[in-house]
């Protein structure tokens, strides 16, 4: 074989090719070589200039928690603080129609104040939430102002009939409130005491024990 011998042109870049050309290239352009970038154990961040989160919401729209609750300064939040309540019958009804039975709910229900008013309301509705405030509605409309003594007693014995129920109010002293079914939660409310109660009835009817009883109080205003 035949040894070849390579002899440098003049034009060709003596030492290393690559460095001189890139050496020559810079001082061509006059380009100032980049500075070297000092070595640090810190991991580069990669932060696009936002400050931690929520920071900047502390100064914003206040959040859901700082709105104020629906409903506190309604008539209706007025209302259930003035008259307590106590529902004392719920029916479901049935009525035939030609496609079939459509179910409805009967509700029975006694509002009062404990200081002297009191009332008793019914309700159909297609649910129980309709129902209850159409009884609402209703007790609110029969309210009926009681006569009590300074004691929270009746001054006198009164009775009442209404439809098969007869209820009878006696006063007694030092005894407390002797009444059972729905004429005690009638007396409840009205905020009467100190009183017996006898009830002639076979019917166990809350409803007409009930408005029996409230017949009874209508009494005591008139004599």
């Amino acid at each position: 074989m035949n040894d070849i011998t390579i002899v440098p042109t003049e034009n060709e870049p003596k030492g290393d090719g690559i460095a001189a050309d890139v050496e020559e290239t810079v001082a061509a352009a006059n380009v100032p070589a980049p500075a070297p970038v000092p070595a640090t154990d810190q991991p580069v961040s990669r932060a696009r200039g936002r400050g931690p989160r929520g920071a900047g919401r502390q100064g914003g729209r206040p959040g859901r928690a700082g709105r104020p609750g629906r409903g506190g300064d309604r008539g209706r939040g007025g209302e259930r603080s003035e008259f307590d309540q106590v529902t004392i019958a719920v029916r479901r009804v049935a009525r035939v129609m030609a496609g079939g039975r459509r179910f409805s709910f009967s509700v029975a229900l006694v509002i009062g104040d404990k200081k002297g008013r009191v009332g008793v309301g019914l309700g159909k509705g297609a649910d129980t939430a309709l129902a209850i405030e159409k009884a609402t509605r209703d007790a609110r409309r029969n309210l009926v102002a009681v006569s009590r003594t300074k004691n929270n007693s009746i001054s006198y014995e009164t009775s009442a009939k209404y439809a098969s129920s007869t209820v009878t109010l006696m006063p007694s002293p030092g005894r407390g409130l002797v009444a059972g079914s729905a004429t005690r939660t009638v007396l409840e409310l009205a905020g009467v005491t100190d009183v017996a109660t006898k009830i002639l009835s076979r019917s166990k009817n809350k409803l007409t024990l009930a408005r029996a009883t409230v017949e009874a109080l209508k009494k005591l205003a008139v004599r």
